[in-house]
């Protein structure tokens, strides 16, 4: 898998986790502290988030930082 590729699949997983939780963007980016637009282009595979972003987001919405980064 390309970087590129992987950045996109990280985003579907978030996109896809919010959208369980029924959830908007700016609720998410409230909870992390990050703005709507980035939180946006991380769940469009536009940007190489950082690690505390990703890790922020994923206690959120998932019941452990690994289910984002696990294949």
């Amino acid at each position: 898998m390309s970087d590129e590729q992987y950045l996109i699949e990280i985003g579907r997983k978030i996109r896809e986790r919010r959208k369980e939780k029924k959830m908007s963007q700016d609720e998410v980016a409230a909870l992390c502290d990050i703005e709507k637009a980035n939180l946006s282009r991380i769940e469009n595979g536009k940007t190489n988030s950082t690690i505390l972003t990703l890790r922020k987001i994923s206690l959120v919405l998932f019941n452990h930082t690994s289910e984002l980064f696990l294949d």
